[in-house]
Order: structure tokens, then sequence, then C-alpha cells
């Protein structure tokens, strides 16, 4: 897989709130782009913002669901989440036994 270097997390009034409404923070969120392993997966070709998804622990060892696109600002690649959420144990059931 391919690795890119984020040079930081871009939150305004218009993401952030989306993110959180389902109880998830900041801190968790920029948490997942620390250095901490987890997954990544592009999300549908047909939509005109490329978006991905991404799904880790939080540093409170929580299961967190991520939808995030990137963005350029000053020549430097950022994560812009969109969407952020708890998993469910369903979920969480099937992305550890992948």
């Amino acid at each position: 897989m391919k690795s890119i270097k984020i040079c930081g997390i871009n939150w305004d009034e218009g993401n952030w709130p989306k993110c959180a409404k389902h109880g998830v923070s900041k801190k968790e969120i920029e948490y997942l782009f620390s250095g901490h392993g987890h997954l990544v997966i592009k999300d549908d070709p047909n939509v005109r913002e490329e978006r991905f998804r991404a799904i880790g622990k939080s540093y409170n060892e929580r299961y967190i669901f991520l939808v995030f696109t990137l963005k350029t600002m000053n020549n430097k690649l950022f994560v812009r989440p969109i969407s952020a959420r708890y998993m469910h144990q369903k979920e969480i059931d099937f992305y550890e036994n992948l």
C-alpha cells in the first residue's frame, strides 16, 4: 500500500460538527493519523470528491470509522475529516477478522 506524508488535520466549522455529533473527539481522530496503525480504503470512485475511509483504534482503544478527503494547502497535504463515529460490535468483529 502506498504511503503518503500528511502535514496535519484540516478542521473548520463545517467538518468538525459533523464528526462531533457522534461523540468522537478531535484528539481521537488525530490519533488515527499520528503513526498508529489503521486501515485506509479508497471510497467510491464515482463521486465528485475523492474520499477515503479509515478504520482504527483511538488512544482509548475504541474503534473509529472515519470518512475523509485529502486537501492540498501551500503545497502540503492535509486530512480533512468529513464524518466520524464509533464502530458497532458487528463491524469490529468483521474488521478484526480481515
